[in-house]
């Protein structure tokens, strides 16, 4: 056995090697009946011999024994020193059934034929194969699920533990999260913190009448750090966390969800005052019925799950000291009586950051990262506007990488504002070669976009324009707005329309031809006209309506 095979041995559980030995000896099994029955046909079986030259053999006494049985007939040639009895049949004879022949009998006592008539064995093999190979497959196909299961952490009952959740709560010496480690966020810090409160001196509210939220629903985009805040909480707090993910409750067999459900929650009250938190709450809390409804056949699973959920953090027997927090990117989409009071009746919205704290965040993430003089983090907070707390944690990382690549001692700017590009707009196509009328082209369209952006009183100022392709695009012109926009004027958008057509205009004005390079510009600029008239009821034609749905609160897909 080689060295890696004894490693492999050793990481494997007991459970598993057990599991493994039993599906090595029922294949062992198989095969050894599938050889017996191979050797019996071919040990007992002679050549083929047709019916009619069975017969002219008999006729002409060349035959001297035959073994009878309903379908076929074992002959033995004449041979000198005949002992029919010690060797195998010479001939196989199927006899036709579809035809009754009275004479053969007669013609085998004339020839002195010795008849013997043979017992029907074809009973047992068709029991084993019918019977007790679909039973061994089944058996086999049971023991490798239950060894998977156990592998995958179903612990050692198997299937007979699909019920049980396996819940582990972190305990307040391993979370050590605190709020300080949460950059940015500082509202829904102090929405948060009537919780730590409960956690810590419930009797401060149990004294007053007061009660504290069942549960609290996280709702942002993304990467927007809804998990670190529920760890922070927990940390803050001291007291154990549960982390489960919301598709960790739904398997193939239906009522095993709400099983795990009653199992976690049968845990949180031994362990509490405690935090249970729900990663995608989504996936077992939608809407029952309707045009968002559950479909297909995990519907009945999943309204089971949710029905069980529902029970247990506001039934009929109350759970105490239990605060459950979810996070979702899809609110639109929860089930209204998950929202009611008494369960999720609080939300707290996690936006993506805005300038300030996207540079508290990039100072968490470059904490270890030594950097260069010429680098300001609010410059790179200033150009990574809508960017969440998950992307500027790659974005160091990338700019990390690039320097390390280039054997920097420090991280600089332009390690950051590379990387950015990497990200935005994807790697440069060193291997495409334009021609140089396909680059005069693209550099009048940048610069057509660049000059309407400096010359509009309202436009955000232009901050990068390039030529090298990038990605699918062949040029960028790249706008970064001074200050955070929230509400944009009517004068702004307008703006914002004639600058994405402007590589088009310049196109049409140098060349006297437009080219296909503003197909993406056409599909911004038809998106934001759209808006303008059917949302935001920019048109004097139109008037003051809004007819577009906008959407609900889903945080999916949102541009």
């Amino acid at each position: 056995m080689s060295e890696k095979e004894k490693q492999n041995n050793e990481q494997r559980s007991p459970f598993q090697m057990r599991g493994m030995a039993v599906y090595r000896w029922v294949l062992i099994a198989l095969a050894v009946m599938i050889a017996m029955q191979f050797l019996w046909n071919w040990g007992s079986q002679g050549k083929t011999l047709p019916y009619s030259t069975f017969k002219e053999m008999v006729r002409d006494s060349k035959i001297v024994r035959v073994e009878i049985d309903q379908s076929t007939i074992l002959a033995y040639k004449k041979v000198e020193d005949d002992k029919a009895s010690d060797r195998s049949p010479d001939y196989n004879v199927v006899i036709p059934t579809s035809i009754s022949d009275d004479e053969l009998m007669t013609l085998l006592e004339e020839k002195n034929v010795k008849i013997v008539a043979l017992q029907d064995n074809s009973g047992l093999w068709t029991i084993l194969f019918w019977f007790v190979l679909p039973i061994g497959a089944m058996i086999v196909f049971f023991v490798i699920l239950n060894m998977r299961m156990r592998s995958q952490g179903g612990g050692p009952g198997g299937l007979l533990s699909m019920g049980k959740m396996n819940a582990e709560p972190f305990s307040k010496e391993k979370v050590k999260t605190k709020f300080a480690d949460v950059a940015g966020a500082k509202e829904q810090k102090e929405a948060l913190f009537e919780i730590i409160h409960f956690l810590k001196r419930p009797q401060d509210f149990k004294k007053l009448g007061g009660t504290i939220p069942k549960g609290v629903l996280l709702v942002g985009p993304p990467g927007t750090g809804k998990t670190l805040l529920a760890r922070a909480v927990a940390g803050e707090a001291e007291v154990p966390f549960f982390h489960v993910s919301g598709s960790a409750f739904l398997e193939m067999l239906v009522g095993v969800g709400a099983s795990r459900v009653r199992d976690l929650f049968r845990t949180a009250k031994k362990n509490s005052p405690c935090i249970i938190f729900v990663d995608e709450i989504d996936s077992i809390g939608r809407r029952r019925g309707g045009i968002q409804g559950f479909y297909g056949g995990g519907a009945s699973e999943m309204e089971q799950t949710l029905n069980q959920l529902l029970s247990e953090m506001d039934g009929f027997e109350p759970s105490e000291d239990i605060i459950v927090m979810a996070a979702t990117n899809q609110p639109d989409v929860l089930d209204p009586a998950l929202l009611r009071p008494g369960r999720f009746d609080r939300r707290v919205i996690i936006d993506l950051p805005n300038l300030q704290e996207r540079e508290q965040i990039l100072e968490v993430h470059t904490r270890k990262v030594p950097m260069g003089k010429d680098l300001e983090l609010k410059d790179i907070a200033r150009a990574t506007p809508g960017n969440s707390g998950a992307d500027l944690k790659n974005l160091v990382n990338e700019a990390a990488i690039l320097a390390s690549k280039k054997r920097k001692d420090a991280v600089e700017k332009e390690d950051f504002m590379t990387a950015l590009d990497t990200i935005m707009l994807g790697h440069v196509r060193s291997s495409l070669i334009l021609s140089e009328d396909e680059k005069k082209r693209t550099a009048y369209h940048e610069a057509g976009h660049a000059l309407v952006a400096k010359l509009l009183p309202t436009s955000d100022p232009v901050t990068k324009v390039t030529i090298v392709p990038r990605g699918k695009a062949l040029g960028v012109t790249m706008q970064t707005p001074l200050d955070e926009r929230h509400n944009y004027t009517e004068d702004y958008l307008l703006d914002r329309l004639a600058v994405v057509l402007g590589g088009r205009a310049a196109e049409r004005i140098v060349f006297d031809m437009i080219s296909t390079g503003a197909e993406n510009d056409l599909m911004v600029c038809t998106t934001l006209a759209r808006n303008m008239v059917a949302r935001y009821g920019m048109s004097d034609k139109v008037g003051n309506l809004s007819l577009m749905d906008p959407g609900g609160d889903s945080y999916l897909g949102d541009s």
